[in-house]
């Protein structure tokens, strides 16, 4: 058969045939007038050459292959000599992939680093050519469609409750009594987790109503501190089941003036009846078991008591505006 007709049968070009030709894996006849004529064995050698070239092996690599073929051979790799070029080059992928998990390791390494250490606010050239700080890191907008939790009710019986005589370790080292943060007005804001760089969250993170958007309710309330303070709100405070190291990462990472409070053993929820719910495994090594974590809510104490309470909390990277409105509607009564 001719080229055309060759290619055509072993689903490859004229020029990679002929590239094959040059290389000498095939061998087409010639005819009294110098025309090419190929064999059916050289349409084999082709098709399966180009199999190979598909896995990756080079042509130089496939030469075993090509003569266990040409030997009378059912297959390409009926020889000895093609099981040691399989060998050969899954030798040289698990090279590779050592070397690239390695590489990988470090990037996620650096990565997780670079975050801790934080974004320091970099300047920016104004029209007169002097420079201003640019805007705290933002966090990613929430992604449209996210379900919105109802109320559940689990959290009614809160207002009027005292908190406990509960100590908590706090980002700056500290253990903060919550019963005694101070006398006057403040926010404790209750958040599931935040999603740690470089680490997924748990499957279907997404389609949990309210689990989405600690880190843009957590910057929502950094952004409003001086209005909130303002409006006569004395302290901002955080909870969550995270442990105390991330978070105090996540302070650094995303600028965080006030103090986020570490309770990994749920220790308020089971104390206060706080509505909590229960996801996959968080990654990490090995296997795990299922986590029980924080539903999002707010309190607005004064003192220890519980004034009032937001619950459920959607959409939370507007959740501070929602609480500074409430307490400029409802300002604490003059002594």
């Amino acid at each position: 058969m001719r080229a055309g007709q060759a290619a055509a049968a072993a689903g490859v070009s004229v020029k990679a045939l002929r590239y094959y030709e040059g290389l000498g894996l095939v061998r087409p006849g010639r005819r009294a007038n110098g025309y090419r004529i190929y064999s059916d064995e050289d349409v084999r050698v082709t098709a399966e050459l180009r199999q190979l070239m598909a896995l990756g092996l080079t042509t130089q690599e496939a030469e075993p292959f090509v003569a266990c073929l040409r030997a009378g051979n059912d297959t390409v790799d009926d020889c000895a000599e093609s099981i040691a070029a399989y060998q050969r080059k899954i030798d040289q992928l698990d090279g590779l992939i050592d070397r690239l998990s390695q590489v990988r390791n470090l990037l996620r390494e650096r990565m997780g680093q670079a975050a801790r250490r934080g974004f320091r606010p970099l300047p920016a050239t104004t029209a007169s050519g002097e420079d201003e700080e640019m805007p705290l890191s933002q966090p990613a907008p929430l992604p449209e469609g996210l379900p919105a939790p109802v109320d559940d009710g689990k959290a009614r019986h809160l207002p009027g409750r005292t908190l406990p005589e509960l100590a908590l370790t706090a980002t700056d080292g500290s253990q903060v009594r919550l019963d005694g943060v101070c006398d006057g007005r403040w926010v404790l804001f209750v958040y599931p987790l935040t999603g740690e760089p470089g680490v997924d969250v748990p499957r279907g993170w997404d389609e949990i109503p309210g689990a989405r958007g600690c880190s843009q309710e957590a910057c929502s309330f950094r952004d409003n501190l001086d209005q909130l303070h303002a409006a006569g709100v004395d302290k901002v405070l955080a909870l969550s089941s995270d442990r105390a190291e991330y978070q105090q990462d996540l302070v650094t990472r995303l600028h965080l003036p006030y103090q986020l409070l570490s309770d990994p053993q749920l220790q308020v929820a089971d104390t206060l009846g706080l509505p909590t719910f229960t996801t996959e495994a968080l990654p990490g090594p090995g296997p795990g078991q299922p986590q029980r974590l924080y539903k999002r809510l707010t309190m607005l104490l004064h003192g220890p008591r519980i004034e009032h309470v937001f619950y459920p909390v959607f959409p939370p990277d507007r959740h501070a505006d929602e609480v500074l409105n409430w307490v400029r509607a409802h300002p604490v009564a003059a002594t």
